[in-house]
């Protein structure tokens, strides 16, 4: 005796197909409209579960990354400024660099759409498969900070250290004592040639050392995030690090 279709679609939950159980009654009324060959039903089956799935995985990523808003690249507009031009953002979004663990560091004044472009290029990283997380100065220092006793601080470190992207807002924008530029120091060390970091910031690296005051805990981190680095500098002129290894090629 053959099945019903609630008994089919049980069927597809107990092998964790919970999409296409949810969905096949659409998907075989379809298949009766448009007269599908068996092949051709399970190519749909398939398909529409695998496309399921990663919708599902993709919003997963997305709020797991935290960002303050949701503004894809698409609204970064190159036409309104002079930092970066057409064929250098569409490098950027080719994403090499990221598979490379390249950093990048936009600088310049509040409203310069640093964080914009950060958040638009975190999103597409996240479309294509990778994991990022978003997080202030601010948050990591608290989160570093608390990490050895409060429980939802080591879930969010475990999840930044896992990401394929960090992306950190205002870097640099205070002061930080000695501890806080020891554990900022070890993520960093934690992150290098592992996960590609773009940091935002509105000083540039030679102002960083006078911030954190310890000018050997600041060499050591500049080492690191400046190794492998594209320095953006969105309306803000400035010189930076000849020697480093760079993105764009002249």
């Amino acid at each position: 005796m053959s099945k019903s279709v609630m008994e089919i679609q049980q069927s597809f939950r107990q092998l964790r197909m919970v999409e296409t159980a949810d969905g096949l009654t659409d998907l075989l009324r379809k298949a009766e409209q448009k007269s599908w060959t068996y092949l051709e039903l399970l190519e749909e089956l398939t398909t529409f579960e695998l496309k399921k799935r990663e919708e599902k995985s993709i919003e997963k990523r997305l709020n797991w990354a935290r960002f303050p808003y949701h503004r894809p690249i698409h609204m970064f507009r190159v036409e309104e400024q002079d930092a970066i031009t057409e064929r250098q953002l569409k490098q950027l979004r080719e994403y090499e660099w990221l598979e490379q663990n390249y950093n990048l560091i936009l600088l310049g004044p509040p409203g310069a759409g640093k964080t914009l472009l950060s958040v638009g290029l975190g999103i597409e990283a996240i479309n294509k498969g990778f994991q990022v997380y978003f997080i202030t100065m601010g948050e990591l220092i608290q989160l570093l900070k608390t990490e050895e006793y409060v429980n939802k601080s080591k879930i969010q470190l475990k999840r930044l250290r896992a990401s394929d992207l960090v992306i950190i807002d205002d870097i640099m924008y205070m002061a930080m004592d000695q501890r806080e530029a020891t554990l900022f120091f070890q993520l960093v060390h934690q992150l290098y040639e592992q996960s590609s970091l773009i940091l935002t910031s509105n000083r540039s690296p030679e102002e960083w050392t006078e911030i954190v005051g310890n000018q050997g805990m600041m060499t050591a981190i500049l080492d690191r995030l400046l190794h492998r680095v594209e320095v953006i500098h969105m309306n803000n002129e400035s010189h930076r690090l000849k020697n480093q290894q760079r993105i764009f090629k002249d």
